[in-house]
């Protein structure tokens, strides 16, 4: 079958060969495979609790909706019905994470070893970037929470959120939380990068890289968890070598429950038509019988971590991409040629004594 060129506003990808699905910002070009299904995400704003909720023929009533397959069985038809409508808005269940403490507690799935580690005294400090456009408010103040509360302060330089055109409600209440942590932190603490206009994924990170001034940068989504010691290690690979590109090790928020569920240790790299995947370590890593150790790399997906100056040297991201994962497999490739054959110090790699957790939108029914 041919494939066709599809333009939609707002999309998710979703692909048999995926652990994760991706959600997508801004408008792009994709291409339409057998191997990938495009599914339209409603551009309806989310009712709000007390609302009215929608008609009686709402598939809020069918038990056998995704959202309530492990959750919700409990709840009456007007919350069920309000759940559904976020669920359907933000691709995670909006409704539960409204009702989750904003630094509960997740567990330490840190391999064994990664606990007693030691590192330098003198770690660079961090200026951590999260990038968003309409994130479910109690998501995104989880992911800035949690930074603050699991980073060792004098490590942890400032926090800069970088919103790709949000509406105007998240605009109002993100600010009164700028305003407030900045008179708990000192001025700047919480730095606030706006965007006229919806610029996608690629150009917003640039956008908080020009912002940012610590000596290195943190670029992650605005749906995360991180997880205690997650930057020391990170910070110490930088330290030995600026040249490095880091990623912590990811594992799964469930969409429905926000139950953590641990993924296996991997490399990040992608297939032959330049998707984005998860891969098996390569076979030097598994002969070291040490988990602890850094995993190489051929590109990262999606949050990495690196020196601030030496991103600049290299290029940055390519600002002319539209696709959401391109950046990747170009930084990845990248990152390997201007290394010299015998160096392979500077190539991308993951950590798993770092942890973070991060949320995957779902594929609606």
């Amino acid at each position: 079958m041919e494939a066709s060129l599809i333009e939609l506003k707002d999309i998710y990808f979703f692909s048999s060969q995926f652990l994760t699905a991706a959600a997508c910002m801004g408008k792009y070009v994709v291409q339409n495979c057998l191997d990938f299904f495009l599914v339209c995400v409603s551009a309806e704003t989310p009712l709000k609790d007390g609302e009215e909720a929608a008609s009686s023929s709402d598939s809020a009533a069918d038990p056998a909706s995704s959202l309530f397959n492990h959750w919700g069985r409990d709840l009456g038809p007007e919350s069920r019905r309000v759940a559904l409508k976020k669920f359907r808005y933000f691709g995670y269940n909006g409704y539960l994470s409204d009702r989750i403490s904003l630094t509960r507690p997740i567990p330490d799935l840190r391999p064994d070893g990664c606990r007693n580690m030691s590192y330098s005294s003198d770690l660079p400090q961090l200026s951590v970037i999260f990038i968003f456009v309409n994130e479910a408010l109690s998501v995104l103040l989880r992911s800035v929470h949690t930074v603050i509360q699991r980073t060792p302060s004098y490590l942890l330089k400032e926090i800069i959120l970088v919103d790709d055109n949000s509406n105007m409600e998240l605009k109002e209440h993100l600010q009164s939380f700028v305003d407030e942590t900045n008179a708990q932190h000192g001025p700047g603490f919480v730095k606030v990068v706006r965007h006229a206009k919806q610029e996608g994924l690629i150009r917003s990170r640039v956008s908080g890289w020009r912002v940012a001034t610590a000596p290195v940068v943190a670029l992650f989504d605005a749906h995360v968890e991180f997880n205690t010691g997650w930057a020391e290690p990170i910070l110490q690979r930088i330290k030995e070598d600026r040249t490095r590109v880091v990623s912590p090790s990811f594992d799964n928020i469930k969409y429905d429950t926000f139950e953590i569920e641990e993924y296996p240790l991997s490399a990040q790299g992608f297939d032959w038509e330049l998707w984005c995947r998860y891969l098996n370590p390569p076979k030097s890593w598994w002969m070291l019988r040490n988990h602890t150790a850094p995993i190489r790399s051929p590109a990262l997906i999606g949050c990495f971590v690196v020196d601030r100056k030496y991103f600049e040297e290299i290029g940055l991201l390519d600002e002319g991409m539209e696709i959401y994962g391109g950046e990747n497999v170009e930084l990845g490739i990248r990152v390997r040629r201007i290394s010299a054959p015998e160096d392979v110090r500077n190539l991308c790699c993951m950590v798993p004594s770092g942890k973070v957790s991060c949320s995957h939108c779902h594929c609606l029914n």
